[in-house]
């Protein structure tokens, strides 16, 4: 932040000028109201922002394919349609093959539901009191005898059978609750959902068959910009290396969900397809992904073998398989140049994830990198990129 906060130069007389004091705080202060206004603007304006960026960050991962195309002569409104198929094609294709698999579990996760709540209503009776009520005289004080109508609207304690039979509010009752609150909430946002998915194919394809020219007039109109050629060099430097990190990152987290699906495969884990893909999509967002996924197979479990120590097999085994990857596999795949440090990426996740959910969680590492590539090219905040790429 000195760095900004400071201007030293030479002037005629051979001395150093640098900002006033109060120069130097006021701008600062400007600098952390623009910051808590950006954050405003991201959580506010979620609905329009999500797809744009997500699009801008895909269309950033096939950029440079549309241009190796283009050097073959082919145009780009083709190229794009066809990435987009070549893209979309087997996840559709995926998509509907494990659509009956994911109904199935869906339905039964009442089963589970009831199982869960007849633990819940266990072990809220055991933390129920069991001794007998004291007696009335010693309960009561000598100011409540005095007003004998406070005994009279005193509510007898229910019996246990009641309690037992569920007449009581029960912790299940608000579990039930909750989940039904999320349902509601979820089949409420699907048309958002959907819009923004529209939008996002529509942007994606006119980025990637507009968006080069324009970039190239914005950069030749804007007379900020000095050196044409180092700015059009850094857009195609951060789309190979963010190209390059997606791809390999992608290929890691297939491969995870391959190994998942085949290894719970043969340990007879139903639908093993189904966990494989959910936790290769997961595993984008490290730390968290992997966590939700251990959960989700511990529910896989206890559905398929019942409440015992067996249901917490397939979660294990993915633990121990994401272990291999987390630990060996892609810190020597992606090497020290897409190092970040797990703190500095952990509140990273926890900032998008409030700012733009599930949606944001799965996008803030390729941000990231993309935002570090992008400051390291442009050298500006180099005491930030530093503080990101920190060995631990």
């Amino acid at each position: 932040m000195s760095d900004h906060c400071e201007i030293s130069g030479q002037g005629e007389s051979g001395q150093s000028s640098e900002l006033p004091r109060g120069d130097q705080s006021s701008r600062q202060v400007l600098i952390w109201l623009l910051v808590l206004a950006c954050l405003y603007t991201l959580y506010f304006a979620k609905t329009l922002l999500l797809p744009v960026v997500v699009a801008a960050l895909f269309a950033l991962l096939l950029s440079p394919l549309v241009a190796l195309f283009k050097r073959f002569h082919v145009p780009r409104t083709f190229s794009a349609l066809l990435l987009l198929t070549a893209v979309g094609g087997p996840f559709t294709l995926l998509g509907a093959q494990l659509a009956e698999p994911a109904e199935k579990w869906v339905k039964r996760l009442p089963e589970l539901s009831a199982q869960l709540s007849q633990e819940l209503d266990a072990f809220g009776r055991r933390l129920a009191p069991t001794q007998a009520p004291a007696p009335q005289e010693a309960e009561e004080s000598d100011g409540l005898r005095l007003f004998g109508w406070f005994r009279e609207e005193k509510a007898a304690p229910a019996p246990a059978s009641a309690s037992a039979s569920g007449n009581d509010p029960a912790l299940s009752d608000r579990v039930m609750q909750g989940g039904m609150e999320v349902m509601v909430k979820a089949l409420g946002a699907t048309p958002a959902v959907l819009a923004q998915f529209f939008t996002f194919l529509v942007l994606v394809l006119f980025m990637l068959i507009f968006g080069p020219s324009l970039y190239s007039t914005f950069i030749r109109v804007l007379p900020q910009v000095r050196d044409k050629h180092a700015a059009t060099e850094l857009l195609e430097q951060v789309q190979r290396e963010l190209s390059r990190y997606i791809l390999t990152v992608s290929l890691i987290n297939t491969l995870l969900g391959a190994v998942t699906a085949a290894v719970l495969s043969l340990m007879g884990v139903e639908d093993a397809l189904l966990w494989g893909v959910m936790v290769g999509l997961l595993n984008f967002a490290p730390y968290v992904g992997p966590v939700i996924g251990m959960l989700v197979l511990c529910l896989a479990g206890v559905l398929q073998y019942g409440p015992s120590l067996g249901a917490l097999l397939p979660a294990l085994v993915f633990f121990c398989i994401n272990l291999v990857e987390a630990q060996f596999i892609t810190p020597t795949v992606l090497g020290q140049r897409m190092r970040l440090h797990p703190l500095v990426l952990m509140l990273w996740l926890i900032l998008w994830g409030w700012l733009w959910g599930v949606v944001g969680v799965l996008i803030a590492v390729p941000l990231l990198v993309c935002l570090k590539l992008a400051a390291d090219r442009l050298n500006l905040l180099p005491h930030w990129v530093n503080l990101i790429e920190s060995p631990i």
